[in-house]
């Protein structure tokens, strides 16, 4: 008997009816997840209110709850249009003013070029938002970098919009402006030549805006203002029902407590300016119904709010860099309070 042969498997050819590969079906393509934007959202919240508008109008019926819905509207209304106004103008002048004319205008000496770049945000003025980005692109252009943060940071505090808002908040009692816009200005210009005298080039990372660039002004124009209102007014919502939060259901004896002390009292609004992140158009309005805090402590709310909050620290680290905000923002804050304190007490 012969014994088996063995095959080798190069030998082995495929039958073509059987051993072909099998040729696997083209996967049906995958189900984009749907996801709710802020007018799905938005739509959504009006039909619950519809809805449910019986038992909602009992639970806000109450006289606390009436009287903060009169305060937090009231606060909106007033601010809101120079809120808009002043979106708009920063958007102006991040599209339309070109970048090197910052460049031909600052005198070359750095130490000159630091008060005129804080004088600058009266002729050009703008809001937080915006001011964080046009100092980045001062920086790019090669201004000093001590200029460009002194702009940053009087730009929201004394341009004419603010100081409006803060003359019509403050009814009879214009000094309070002149106030936050003079002691805005010292801070600006004092951070400026501190960080002239002590800061690092390497602190900080250059900005970068892909959000604005390839796109026709019309176009740009429209994304800066859709971006800064949809961010500004937010916070803008947030801070008004703060402040009506503060006035009416926090227990009068607390805040009186607290206000009741100077020092304690400026620390506790300049805090809370930095908490609340309030546009710089709006905040003297919330600043006003703050009643019960004497005028000093009101004026470090309005001088610290538009350089040093939340979201400014976040924008600034994300712009700059962390290593550029973590020294940055409490340097701010400092001098804020102690110029503010200052200005209350001899002009106020």
């Amino acid at each position: 008997m012969s014994a088996p042969q063995t095959i080798g498997t190069d030998q082995l050819e495929p039958s073509p009816a059987t051993d072909a590969p099998a040729i696997a079906p083209p996967a049906a393509p995958a189900k984009k997840k749907s996801r709710a934007g802020s007018l799905e959202v938005l739509t959504g919240l009006l039909l619950v209110l519809v809805v449910f508008r019986g038992p909602l109008g009992h639970l806000v019926s109450g006289a606390r709850w009436q009287t903060w819905t009169t305060v937090f509207v009231s606060v909106l209304v007033q601010a809101s249009p120079f809120l808009v106004f002043g979106v708009v103008l920063s958007a102006v002048i991040a599209v339309f003013v070109p970048r090197a004319f910052w460049a031909r205008a600052l005198p070359s000496h750095p130490a000159l070029a630091v008060p005129a770049a804080g004088l600058a945000g009266v002729v050009l003025p703008g809001c937080e938002c915006g001011s964080v980005p046009i100092a980045g692109s001062l920086i790019r252009r090669g201004v000093t970098p001590a200029a460009a943060l002194a702009f940053l940071l009087a730009a929201p505090a004394i341009n004419p919009i603010v100081l409006t808002a803060t003359v019509v908040a403050f009814p009879g009692r214009p000094q309070i402006a002149i106030a936050r816009g003079a002691a805005s200005l010292v801070v600006a210009v004092a951070v400026g030549w501190l960080w002239l005298r002590l800061g690092k080039t390497e602190w900080i990372r250059l900005p970068h805006r892909p959000d604005l660039d390839g796109k026709s002004r019309g176009r740009a124009f429209w994304a800066a203002c859709r971006h800064d209102i949809m961010h500004a007014g937010g916070f803008l919502v947030m801070g008004a029902a703060a402040a009506a939060t503060i006035n009416v259901f926090v227990p009068g004896s607390w805040l009186q407590s607290v206000a009741g002390t100077p020092v304690v009292s400026v620390i506790a609004l300049a805090l809370l300016a930095v908490l609340l992140s309030i546009c710089s158009e709006a905040d003297a309005f919330v600043a006003a119904s703050l009643s019960q805090f004497s005028l000093t402590a009101r004026l470090v709310f309005l001088v610290v709010g538009p350089m040093v909050d939340l979201k400014l620290i976040a924008m600034q680290a994300g712009t700059f860099g962390r290593r550029f905000a973590f020294r940055f923002a409490p340097a701010t804050f400092a001098a804020a309070i102690l110029v503010g304190a200052a200005f209350g007490v001899v002009l106020l």
